[in-house]
């Protein structure tokens, strides 16, 4: 089972969360999510749980609980395909992308678009 864990402190790395939830079964996996920018933690991450009822415990217990200092998020991870369009990253959006823009003085009028 994945498992997002949202609000976290800067400061919360992976073993952080691995040792918050291994509470409540073994933990296959967890890691925190870092800007490749920057570098920086992104205040979220996600944990895996091998056992389905282990990792609902888990939730039930650490949702809204103190983590570093800081009240944190726990659910249920949504599959990357149930997520919806437009939510965070990915291609599209905005008024970015597409063929063409720039400078379209040249479509007559000037600057209409």
């Amino acid at each position: 089972m994945n498992i997002f864990v949202a609000k976290l402190s800067s400061n919360t790395t992976g073993d952080d969360l691995n040792d918050a939830f291994s509470q409540f079964g073994e933990v296959s996996s967890a890691k925190v999510i870092f800007d490749r920018e920057t570098g920086e933690s992104r205040c979220f991450g996600f944990v895996e749980m091998d056992d389905e009822d282990q990792g609902y415990n888990a939730i039930e217990n650490l949702d809204g609980s103190e983590l570093d200092g800081r009240s944190i998020v726990v659910k249920k991870a949504r599959p990357r395909e149930a997520r919806p369009q437009g939510a965070g990253g990915g291609f599209g959006g905005g008024n970015r992308g597409g063929y063409g823009g720039g400078n379209r003085s040249g479509y007559g009028g000037g600057n209409r678009y």
